[in-house]
């Protein structure tokens, strides 16, 4: 990595990871941070933009109050104290898509305060504490493979308001930083603040890494290592940090503070510039805009608005649903999802069979059409359906998955759909006899063993029946007739 060695396995044992993570989160607002101009994610190039965010002379900012509430509402789901009075400021770096020279940010009086974040369940459970959420404005966007030989900038993204939330270097290796980053991610999905999507640039993430000597307590220098687009891309460029700090620190030589450059694709990081302090970026605060002064009461308001968050969920189930704590995960994954279960669950009474259902044929089926819960075709409530018409014998288990098949390609009900297919199971006692006595004749070796006790193969013949029957007939009823032909 960056033509160093990389540290024999023994060496990094001697050695500790300690990381903090700096996540920027785009807020979900139909306007930017300062001006008027729209959002919205993929438009042409440079059509979402005004005087203000193109920087022009004379253009003043003016604050997006949904910016702030969101803000908030982040900060309170992150156990943070949300300041009365917090300050804008410019943070000044020159950078061809920064078209002001400097990004209104938040440095001394920034929103939020001394918050915390909890990772792993049970007896594993750590605590992340986070040192701040403050709000800024993002950057454009340099486009280098648009045009050969030149860089286009695209200022759409200029304007767009973010959060940064920075956490203690509390982190102890890759792994703990991404479970941090997913709970993270789903606390904000939670309490609707940002689609947090990586992918489009949503959840941005830096990450300050070091390596010290197992049992010191003092900090060693850190790197901030950029350009990490994906979980895995975090874990993979931490584990790669900290084995070139610990050859360093191996053969005696000085970490360096400097930022850093993931490089995905070749599985390494390299150097991308030093690493600058506070002072470099001038901080001096912004202006044109006053102080930011929050009533206690909208305060106070917005954290009484929070919905339940993921690990309040997560004991409630597990308390009100008996459900293990494997299926919990799952299910509570995304709040649309859990409130898909949890309606269905309700409804048709029957929790375990709910769960089974959503994590079997419900999230299969979205996988394989990429749609969203909230768009799916087939209701909570058509759902339950289904499952009443099981636990009550109207469809056998396995007609029920080609209802549901049916049901998620045309949207229509259960009952249509299982009389249509003609897949409501055969009760007829007369009708079930027939079938039982036709395949019995039809197979006499099987049968013969069967009434002299071969009781396996009760199973079998179950399954002939069921296959006669184009799987309509009653399993149970077939099988306690099966049964007493054989005397049972």
């Amino acid at each position: 990595m960056t033509g160093l060695r990389e540290a024999p396995a023994d060496a990094t044992a001697r050695y500790e990871m300690v990381v903090g993570l700096e996540v920027h989160v785009q807020l979900r607002t139909h306007t930017k941070a300062f001006c008027s101009c729209d959002t919205t994610y993929g438009a042409p190039p440079n059509v979402n933009t005004c005087p203000v965010c193109l920087a022009l002379p004379g253009a003043l900012p003016a604050l997006n109050r949904e910016a702030v509430r969101l803000a908030m509402r982040a900060a309170h789901a992150l156990g943070c104290t949300v300041n009365d009075v917090s300050v804008f400021a410019r943070k000044n770096y020159f950078y061809p898509d920064l078209p002001k020279g400097y990004q209104i940010s938040q440095y001394d009086r920034p929103l939020a305060l001394a918050g915390r974040l909890e990772i792993g369940d049970g007896d594993a459970v750590r605590t992340v504490g986070i040192t701040r959420v403050h709000m800024e404005e993002d950057a454009g966007k340099s486009i280098h493979d648009r045009y050969p030989g030149a860089t286009a900038i695209d200022l759409n993204r200029a304007g767009v308001p973010l959060i940064e939330i920075v956490s203690e270097p509390d982190m102890r290796s890759s792994a703990e930083a991404v479970a941090y980053l997913a709970a993270l991610k789903q606390i904000l999905e939670y309490v609707d603040v940002s689609d947090v999507n990586m992918e489009e640039g949503s959840l941005r993430v830096d990450a300050n890494v070091s390596a010290r000597p197992r049992g010191a307590t003092t900090l060693g220098a850190k790197t901030e290592v950029k350009n990490m687009n994906s979980f895995s891309g975090v874990q993979r460029a931490l584990d790669a940090e900290f084995q070139r700090q610990c050859a360093l620190l191996e053969r005696g030589e000085r970490v360096e503070q400097q930022t850093m450059l993931w490089d995905g694709a070749r599985n390494e990081v390299r150097p991308a510039r030093s690493k600058e302090a506070s002072h470099d970026y001038r901080y001096f605060p912004e202006p044109d805009l006053p102080p930011l002064v929050l009533e206690r009461r909208w305060i106070d308001e917005v954290r009484a608005e929070l919905p339940e968050l993921p690990r309040a969920r997560r004991a409630r189930f597990a308390r009100e649903y008996g459900l293990a704590a494997a299926d919990i995960a799952v299910l509570t994954a995304s709040p649309a999802l859990a409130g898909y279960f949890e309606a269905a669950a309700k409804l048709h009474r029957d929790p375990k069979a709910a769960a089974n259902w959503v994590m079997g044929e419900v999230l299969a089926a979205l996988n394989a059409t990429n749609e969203s819960i909230r768009d799916f075709r087939v209701t909570p409530a058509a759902l339950a359906r289904l499952l009443d018409l099981v636990r009550d014998g109207v469809v056998s288990h396995s007609a029920a998955k080609r209802v549901f098949a049916l049901m998620v390609e045309t949207g229509e009900p259960a009952d249509r759909v299982a009389e249509r297919e003609g897949l409501v199971q055969v009760r007829d006692a007369d009708e079930l006899t027939r079938g039982v006595d036709e395949v019995l004749a039809e197979h006499p070796a099987e049968a013969g063993r069967f009434r002299a006790g071969e009781t396996k193969l009760l199973g079998v013949l179950v399954g002939l029946v069921m296959k006669k029957s184009k799987g309509r007939a009653a399993p149970r009823r077939v099988n306690q007739l099966l049964s007493e032909r054989a005397g049972g």
